[in-house]
């Protein structure tokens, strides 16, 4: 039966993935559970998410429901584990996969999902046979066939009957653009178009949410104490009703296995404002999940758990069992150091939420895509984390009040509701930062006053160029600088003007073309419009700046809007001298009447430059190895009381502060991938 789950998620998880083919003998035989518990012991687990059924559809334990695997050489994998790491007080979460289940595609072929795209994971160049039946590739399953809901549901049942466990993770829901005979006759029921795109991701969804409502009714009628997660490798901004089905969240994010180190912060920073707790999924691996012999540097894993913390995480790490059943001990004497760092933080993490004075407006909730990126979203919390501002991430369902500056990057429709709403926030003091086509009207004019007018065109001219000068940043050039986007012709109507878009002499053509790569600017050219304006508290930028960013990495974009953020926000709550590759955060424990101030500095680089990735694409992999210390650092923050004292939460040593009204500054001789300094008596 269920152990209680009345306390929150552990903060020092393991996901075990145990993803077995039949063709492999002696599935398990190597299993010690003294030394399987003493491995996790020492590395300070105290959670790890084991298998009952994998992706090959083979379970690990003598189930009645599914088929245990062929050549287990222990019949009860899964309860030897389960009881070992019950007597040793480690939490033991269990994993079930959904729609990859290659044995139930091979005996079940009408259950298959038919892609509209015949698109399937791990397909080999060239296998143009039908669902790619020639590739060593996981056929998904399509959860439109009642008959395979209720086998999932029947086996979660089980398990949770037999076996003492926190919860059920139920992994790959997937939308597989699925065209199978049962999901043409939904879309034929609901009046969706299968030769649309985004009418097969809505019934995707639709199909998914059944699932997901279905499952967690009975599972919550008959275990009432049971986690449940639904894992698609993504927490999808779609507002918190999407997650009404789950008991917490699992942020699966993986840097070096295509996710990158951008992903996690921006995905976490939407998380903490949906209510539930949550825990986040870096991996031990080189690349990402089914790798063996593939370990991460130490450094990189230290780092990444202490940025999940900084950003009110709880901390995962993934790993991946041999067939034998063996637990690997250098993965472990990997991961040690950083859950070391951990469990002596805990007491400075628990109930600690961010001070964010910055919301990003999603552009995700707006334009769904299957996709776990949206480029926008992304290039905004990108540039905020390289300025060292503190944000949330947030859907329309969320408050606004709790901000000082809402963003709206590069494509937020805006209607007549939510423009009620933000006029009711700037009446109330709060700022605005549009870019591109945000609050843009068909006519031209804009959804808020922000005291400007588009003619209704595009830039012709691509590429064009921004007129800017320091007066807006400092850092910014004086000379124009290229723009790799297309812009907005605005017209000034009341707004303030802080820079200006000029003109290319001409678009490059075979009939006319100047140097390598585009055309100069013209600088006897009137410019075409507005760039950049404010106006009342709201600023603009003709340009999608956010998504350009996130394409281009140019540092100027970011000058652009730090320019205008600190027009809008003159006095910000966390000011300090870290370079932008690092990171920064700052958190309030309301009981304990204290803030922590977490800085981080892990740069990563690009490594490896021809990673595999799917349809037999490559991609590149950002990594971190041998972080070097960096110092001094200095930081000051904006407090509602001055603290009694600061000190460093792991080593309980006073740090030296000064007071200057209700700023804090505190510099530290050095930095090595992580420091939390605690202001006692702060709040």
């Amino acid at each position: 039966m269920p152990a209680s789950t009345n306390k929150p998620l552990r903060y020092r998880q393991i996901h075990l993935d145990f993803h077995t083919s039949e063709h492999i003998p002696g599935i398990g035989s190597a299993f010690d559970p003294d030394d399987f518990v003493g491995t996790l012991k020492a590395a300070h687990v105290n959670s790890i998410t084991i298998f009952a059924k994998c992706h090959h559809g083979w379970s690990y334990y003598p189930t009645k429901v599914g088929a245990p695997h062929p050549q287990l050489a222990r019949p009860d994998l899964m309860g030897d584990m389960v009881r070992a790491l019950t007597a040793a007080d480690i939490e033991c979460p269990i994993y079930i996969s959904v729609q990859w289940d290659e044995r139930n595609a091979r005996l079940h072929p009408e259950w298959r999902a038919m892609s509209a795209t015949n698109r399937y994971n791990h397909t080999i160049a060239g296998d143009q046979s039908a669902a790619r039946q020639l590739s060593p590739a996981w056929h998904t399953l399509c959860l439109n066939h009642k008959a395979y809901r209720d086998e999932l549901l029947e086996q979660a049942r089980e398990v949770a009957r037999n076996y003492e466990t926190q919860g059920i993770f139920f992994d790959i829901i997937l939308t597989p653009d699925c065209v199978c005979a049962a999901c043409l006759a939904t879309m034929e029921e609901h009046g969706l178009d299968a030769e649309n795109p985004a009418d097969r991701l809505k019934n995707d969804e639709w199909v998914n949410e059944r699932f997901r409502s279905e499952t967690s009714a009975a599972l919550r009628a008959e275990f009432p104490g049971l986690r449940v997660f639904y894992n698609c490798g993504h927490i999808h901004k779609q507002g918190p009703e999407r997650f009404a089905s789950y008991s917490h969240l699992e942020l699966e994010s993986l840097p070096t296995g295509g996710w990158g180190y951008d992903h996690f912060p921006s995905s976490a920073r939407y998380a903490a404002t949906l209510g539930l707790d949550f825990v986040a999924h870096t991996g031990k691996f080189h690349t990402s999940w089914g790798e063996f012999g593939g370990f991460k540097h130490p450094d990189a894993l230290e780092f990444e758990a202490a940025q999940m913390v900084a950003l009110g995480s709880k901390c995962l790490v993934g790993d991946q069992l041999h067939p034998n059943g063996a637990i690997n001990p250098d993965t472990y004497a990997s991961i040690a150091p950083a859950y070391a760092r951990i469990e002596k933080l805990e007491p400075f993490l628990e109930n600690a939420r961010q001070v964010s004075e910055i919301a990003i407006l999603a552009a995700e909730f707006f334009h769904r895509v299957g996709a776990r990126n949206n480029t926008s979203d992304d290039g905004a919390a990108q540039m905020l984390q390289e300025l060292k501002l503190p944000f949330d991430v947030i859907d329309p369902s969320t408050g606004f009040d709790a901000y000082r500056l809402l963003i709206l990057p590069d494509q937020i429709p805006v209607d007549a509701q939510l423009a009620a709403r933000l006029d009711a926030f700037t009446a109330n003091g709060g700022k605005l930062l549009l870019t591109g086509s945000s609050a843009l009207n068909p006519d031209g004019s804009f959804a808020v006053p922000a005291g400007i007018r588009s003619t209704g065109a595009p830039v012709a001219l691509n590429p064009s160029y921004m007129r800017a000068g320091r007066e807006l940043d400092q850092s910014l050039t004086e000379t124009p600088f290229v723009m790799y986007g297309i812009g907005q012709i605005i017209v000034a109507a009341g707004a303030e003007v802080l820079a200006e878009i000029g003109p290319s002499y001409f678009n490059r053509t075979f009939r006319h073309y100047s140097s390598h790569q585009h055309t100069p600017d013209d600088p006897s050219a009137a410019a075409l419009g507005a760039a950049v304006t404010l106006h009342r508290g709201i600023g603009y930028v003709a340009y999608p700046i956010f998504a350009m960013y996130h394409a281009m990495g140019q540092p100027l974009y970011k000058y652009v809007i730090r320019g205008l953020i600190n027009r809008l926000l003159p006095d910000q709550v966390l000011v300090t001298d870290l370079p932008s590759s690092a990171r920064a955060t700052l958190t309030r424990q309301a009981e304990q009447k204290r803030h922590i101030l977490h800085l981080l500095y892990g740069a990563p680089q690009i490594r490896g430059k021809g990673v595999p990735a799917g349809e037999n694409g490559v991609r590149v992999m950002e990594m971190i190895e041998d972080i070097p210390t960096l110092g001094p650092v200095t930081a000051s923050v904006r407090l509602p009381r001055s603290p009694s004292r600061v000190y460093d939460a792991l080593t309980g040593k006073d740090v030296p502060f000064s007071n200057g009204g209700d700023r804090v500054e505190v510099t530290l001789p050095s930095l090595h991938i992580h420091s939390a300094l605690v202001f006692e008596g702060s709040v």
